[in-house]
């Protein structure tokens, strides 16, 4: 069996590009969606914020998305990473 990712791996790659970590961890469909609700929602919060709010507030959607998108990648490749080691102690 090959052994997973280090997770601090996906986690950086997660921290650059939405949605990829969850294709690092073989989840290519989880990483996809994450990717259309961060393009919704940041359109959503763009359109619809004042116009005095500043950058990161018209864009606080597609933050937050992201931001649970890096927390689940990271979360996943943890699992997977003990997972794998508890399986190999065993053999």
């Amino acid at each position: 069996m090959k052994p997973p990712l280090n997770p601090y791996i996906v986690l950086a790659v997660a921290l650059i590009l939405p949605g990829m970590g969850q294709v690092l961890n073989r989840q290519p469909v989880r990483g996809l969606i994450f990717v259309c609700f961060a393009i919704l929602l940041g359109a959503f919060t763009l359109k619809t914020a004042a116009p005095e709010v500043s950058f990161v507030g018209k864009m606080a959607g597609a933050l937050f998305v992201w931001a649970m998108a890096v927390f689940d990648a990271y979360k996943v490749a943890r699992v997977r990473q003990a997972v794998w080691s508890h399986a190999q102690r065993q053999t």
